[in-house]
Order: structure tokens, then sequence, then C-alpha cells
């Protein structure tokens, strides 16, 4: 007896609707034909809102950064490929991408993404002390670079003298690392608290003061105090004056200069004299790129042990193109890509360039891969509007004057004769508009 035949549609429609991973599908126009559940999840939108209504309308980022888009245009798909871009809604989102040409009788008919969605653990992996396997000690620290065996030795300093000490680096260059490290030093350590002083309000630091009166020992890290306001500054002093002797072991961090940030308004002058007692600079991983090739050997021997991985190390051509790269992430930057190679290459023994993620390959380029040849009026290219020019032009001076003065933004705007303020902004509002590329 001859089986009935079974409408397949409902259970592809059940399927994609039910998937854990978003499911965008378009026309040729770019018009949106399938948006599932996941999808809308990720990106905040209803289906109402997708109606007649092309990409370009609803996302922010222009034409040739839509995968979508290009996949339309070549008819090449474009894998593994990572988006951080806003929606109409303003909602930052981070997603990596697997996109596709869909062809009916060979006649390209749209195209189809699958979405997956690392927003939220893009945002958890740049939290600071991440609850690893093992404690911190400042054996397990990478300390091959002359600067970094300095930092070691004044931590340990630190660790012996009890002084409040302050951390000062960039964002992603290891410094809950050292603090936790100083912490472990201690015979007696205690326990490690984090304070995230990004998130802080009067409710957490009046917590703080009451947890502080029953604890003995251990250590609290005040992990970025410049980004608290100045009210919020104020209090949190008042409460570690007072909880000075109680057997607590004070340490902070801050994202740059000092002298600048009180100068500017951003850190408090009597909070900064409360943890300078040992201040410990560290540089950012670009001034120091003698620590790359250590860190990825101790970073893979881990991965080895943890997820029975293969991977040993790096080919020759995958160490120059990272020594290359100046590493605006620091540490925190490359221990994310190595994290995305692993994911990918378990079974490889070397990674080879072609392990390497296009975001990465792309960024590797000098100037974001702009040639000189870009800021000529009389290109031959095609020409694009006046102010996408003037603003292409503009980003492209900002960065190599930053890159002239190793991201000193004073000495910077001292040279582009503008004030510092004029530069911090229209920094500020570059990285906006390149986040929403």
């Amino acid at each position: 007896m001859e089986r009935p035949k079974i409408d397949l549609n409902p259970f592809y429609e059940h399927a994609i609707q039910q998937a854990e991973i978003g499911v965008h599908a378009v026309d040729t126009a770019g018009t949106t034909i399938i948006y599932n559940r996941k999808m809308k999840q990720i990106e905040g939108l209803e289906s109402a809102e997708l109606m007649d209504r092309s990409l370009l309308e609803l996302f922010r980022f222009d034409r040739e950064d839509s995968t979508l888009l290009r996949v339309l245009q070549t008819g090449e798909p474009i894998l593994n490929v990572k988006q951080t871009y806003w929606n109409r809604r303003g909602q930052e989102i981070t997603t990596i991408n697997d996109t596709y040409p869909v062809r009916e009788r060979e006649k390209l008919i749209g195209a189809i993404e699958l979405s997956r969605d690392v927003t939220k653990l893009e945002r958890a992996m740049y939290q600071p002390l991440k609850n690893n396997e093992e404690p911190v000690t400042f054996a397990s620290i990478t300390a091959v670079s002359t600067s970094m065996q300095r930092v070691v030795e004044t931590a340990k300093k630190a660790a012996i003298a009890r002084l409040p000490a302050l951390l000062i680096g960039e964002s992603g260059t290891g410094k809950e690392f050292i603090a936790e490290a100083i912490h472990q030093a201690a015979a007696d350590a205690g326990q490690f608290y984090t304070l995230y002083c990004h998130s802080a309000d009067q409710e957490l630091i009046h917590q703080l003061s009451l947890e502080l009166k029953e604890l003995e020992n251990g250590t609290i890290f005040c992990e970025r105090i410049d980004m608290m306001p100045h009210e919020l500054q104020s209090h949190l002093l008042h409460v570690l004056e007072n909880c000075r002797s109680n057997g607590i072991y004070y340490i902070a961090s801050v994202a740059g200069d000092p002298v600048e940030l009180i100068a500017s308004n951003r850190l408090l002058k009597e909070l900064y004299y409360f943890f300078s007692s040992l201040s410990i600079q560290i540089e950012p991983l670009r001034n120091r790129k003698e620590d790359i090739v250590p860190f990825t050997e101790s970073y893979f021997e881990k991965h080895r042990l943890q997820y029975g991985s293969a991977i040993h190390g790096l080919s020759e051509e995958v160490k120059r193109l990272f020594f290359l790269y100046d590493w605006p992430g620091n540490l925190k930057e490359l221990e994310m890509l190595l994290d995305e190679i692993a994911s990918v290459a378990a079974a490889d023994e070397i990674v080879t360039p072609d392990l390497l993620p296009a975001h990465f390959l792309q960024r590797i380029q000098p100037d974001g891969g702009r040639k000189p040849e870009d800021f000529v009026v009389f290109s031959k290219k095609e020409l694009i509007p006046l102010d996408a020019y003037l603003q292409e032009a503009e980003n492209y001076y900002l960065q190599k004057a930053l890159n002239m003065y190793d991201g000193n933004v004073t000495k910077a705007a001292e040279a582009l004769g503008m004030s510092r303020q004029n530069l911090q902004y229209r920094l500020r509002k570059m990285k906006k508009n390149e986040g929403q590329s």
C-alpha cells in the first residue's frame, strides 16, 4: 500500500520557528521573507516592523557591510563572520553569521542568514575575573617582556607590603589577573571580591560597607574606579577609609593616566591618593609583543588539558600576522581570538592563516584596509558622497595621529592643533560610527 504524501512545509515552518538559531531570509530586493522567533529575540523586532522595509532601513550599517546584501550581490556564501550593529531601537547586537545564496533552477532568488547570538557572551567575556578553573598566581602570568617582568616584581612587593595598590592600564591588559595574583600571594589570603565600578550605584556601595564590617581578611578589588560618578567615588572613599583597619587589602584599577583622569574630572583626587601607595603600570600588548607567543602557547596547553584538543601552536605566518597587529583590545582581545580559533580547529596541531576568522584578517590590513589612493580626490574609483568622504579622511587622520603618539590623546590633540576634549569627542563619534557599520 502506497503511503500518502505528506506536505512537509508545516514541518519546515515548525523547525525554523523553534530553532535556537536566528534565521533571516530576504529576496533579491533585500526584503524580508523569513524571520524566525529566535531572530526576533536577538534583534528585538517584530514581523510587522519588517513588512515592506529593506535591511538598510532596519539596521544602521552600510550596504557593503551587510552580509545578506553582499551575498545577494556576489552570489557567494560568507561564513563565520562576526557582526556588531544597532537595530532601530538602538540596541547593540553581536552575532556570528553564516550567509548563503538561495537558488532555484540556478537562478538567484534570495539569501538566507543563520545567526548565533553572542551578545551576552561578548559582554561576559569583557567582564574581569571570570571564573577560572584555578586561582591566578604570579607563576601563571605570562611575563616574558621586560615591562611585564617589572610588573610582576612590583606586584610581589605589593603583596608583601599589603599597602593599597593602583593598577594602571588599558582595557584588556590583564589588570584583574595581577590583582588576583597579589591576593593569592598572601599566606592568609581569604576571599577575593571584585567591585565592578562601571555598574555600581549607591545601594551597592552601601551593601559593600555592611559586608566590610563583617570581614576579617580578604581582598577588595575595585575595578575601574574611573568609571564611577564623582558622588559615588566620594561615597566609596568614605566607606573604605572607615574600614581600613580590619585586615582587608584594597586594590583598584584605572584605564588611563591618573593625572589626566583627575584633570578631566573623571577621577577623584582623594580616591587616587587612597590607592596610590603603590602604582603599577601595565603596558598595552602592542608595546610588549614578545609576550604574544608565550601567551598563546600557555593558552593552547590549557586547552589541550581541558578539552583534549590537538593545537600546539602557531605557524610562522600566523606569528608574523600577530606581530603586525596592534591589539587594541590587548590580552583580552587575543584570548577571545584564540577562543574563536580553538572552537573550529580542535583537530589541527598548528594554527595556519586559513583558520583565522575573516574579521581578524580584515583588521590586520594597515589603516583598516584603506589604501592611500582611497583618499585621493581624483581617484578613478566610483565617487562617494562628500560628507562620507570627509568623514573617512578625518577618521584616517585621527587614527594616524594616535598611532604616532602611541595612543596618547593629549599629545595627539596638541599635534592636531585642537583641544583634548575636542579630540575625545571626535574619537567617541568615530568609535560609535565604526560600531554601527
